[in-house]
């Protein structure tokens, strides 16, 4: 359908009031590098095909509001309840509101998307290797306040192991923080690490006492037809992995 974009919802056991999911790149307005459904407004992209796209994500959606983009640095700032109107920079958001949508954007970092057993908050983070290692997990967990056994996480599409490849000082920072990252880190033939980023973000969820963790089943790398890849492209656009409690 044209009017409809192509989107993966989060298949995980939240409850009912909970959409969750990751948008496909196909169905957009942009060209070139950033075909078709690129929602990034900071990669190059013609203004108005983003915010056509945009347009067309919150009337494929029926969201009635806005989503609140972030302006992420892959630092560790939680935006709570923050406004749709203007652009906050932080690396996650939580929602307490009805319909208030949070959303991260990403083209091989790594989106979580969380909320609790009630359905009564929710929170969408962006964590690439800085984040993970700084604290973006443990910091969105604390602000959210709530009871760890009722936690969801979904791991929304991300590059896989087999395609991320860091140096000998990124697998380092991780192991001065916690000897069981060591597991998560695979030399390859050039002498450097291939990096499950998936599985640092289990061990992080994991530390804080949350387990109900789902997803993390999808490569942006390996699948250029349905996700944007920074790795692979250079030049590309950007997915979003949104959540929000529906009315």
């Amino acid at each position: 359908m044209k009017n409809k974009i192509a989107f993966l919802e989060a298949v995980w056991p939240a409850p009912a009031n909970i959409i969750a999911g990751t948008t496909l790149r196909q169905r957009g307005l942009s060209g070139g590098a950033y075909t078709a459904l690129n929602l990034a407004a900071h990669v190059g992209d013609d203004v108005i095909a983003v915010r056509e796209n945009r347009s067309l994500l919150k009337t494929s959606l029926s969201l009635s509001e806005e989503p609140c983009w972030l302006n992420q640095v892959h630092g560790t700032e939680v935006a709570i309840n923050p406004c749709n109107k203007t652009t906050v920079t932080a690396d996650a958001s939580i929602a307490t509101i009805q319909n208030k949508v949070c959303v991260v954007m990403t083209a091989d970092c790594l989106p979580l998307l969380i909320t609790n057993t009630s359905g009564s908050m929710v929170a969408a983070i962006h964590a690439g290797w800085r984040g993970l290692a700084s604290g973006i997990i443990e910091n969105t967990i604390a602000a959210m306040n709530c009871n760890v056994n009722e936690i969801l996480v979904w791991l929304a599409p991300a590059i896989s192991q087999s395609a991320f490849e860091v140096g000998d000082e990124v697998r380092e920072i991780f192991q001065q923080e916690n000897i069981k990252f060591l597991e998560c880190f695979k030399i390859n033939s050039r002498k450097r690490w291939q990096a499950d980023i998936y599985q640092l973000a289990k061990i992080n969820l994991n530390a804080l006492g949350i387990y109900n963790i789902f997803g993390g089943k999808d490569c942006t790398y390996s699948d250029s037809e349905k996700f944007y890849s920074y790795r692979r492209d250079g030049a590309c656009g950007r997915m979003a992995s949104l959540i929000y409690m529906k009315s």
